[in-house]
């Protein structure tokens, strides 16, 4: 009878342990690695539609720095209204630091180029916001980033808020999970 008791301690122990085991390894791919994250409203549409499930690459900006193009997960920046129950931002990134910008005329433009955004719906109209006003070319600073969404009229973005930190980024969006239809790798673009 004792070695009954002794058989299902255990076997109980050996579940304890394959449990906590495999909540750890959850722990430690969730805080370092990939998180998912979920897309809420129409700010990246058509690239990203409202509900869909991404994962975030979290390594990726800690080998290597952001690109133009990069899609980002990143914290909503101070004076946002969410940004007190921290939430986060999906967005592109435009500006690199020391990039020169401007909005001029319904566009981009980028060291005094305009900026090839394929990946924007057709007939988008750039508007000027508070931070990068129509004409005025700002310079963005060392170590951060400017990302703006690609449904431009639907969305609050760097035009308003202007640019982020790179500590702000929370990583890369990396693969889109669900809806499976449109399941896949996420990838930049090439300017």
């Amino acid at each position: 009878m004792v070695r009954v008791f002794k058989a299902i301690g255990a076997f109980f122990l050996d579940i304890i342990q394959t449990i906590v085991l495999a909540l750890s390894v959850f722990i430690i791919i969730y805080l370092f690695l990939v998180q998912p994250h979920q897309v809420k409203g129409s700010s990246m549409y058509p690239n990203f539609h409202d509900g869909e499930f991404i994962l975030t690459n979290k390594v990726s900006y800690r080998l290597g720095s952001p690109k133009r193009g990069d899609v980002i997960i990143f914290k909503a920046p101070a004076g946002e209204p969410c940004a007190e129950i921290e939430c986060e931002y999906i967005k592109r990134i435009i500006g690199l630091p020391g990039d020169r910008v401007k909005v001029q005329g319904g566009s981009v433009f980028i060291n005094g180029s305009k900026l090839n955004e394929s990946y924007l719906a057709n007939g988008i109209y750039v508007s000027p916001g508070s931070y990068l006003l129509e004409n005025l070319e700002k310079e963005i600073p060392e170590n951060e980033y400017l990302a703006l969404g690609d449904n431009r009229s639907q969305s609050r973005d760097g035009r308003e808020f202007g640019p982020i930190s790179k500590e702000d980024i929370i990583g890369k969006a990396w693969v889109r999970y669900w809806p499976f239809n449109r399941f896949g790798a996420i990838k930049g673009v090439e300017y």
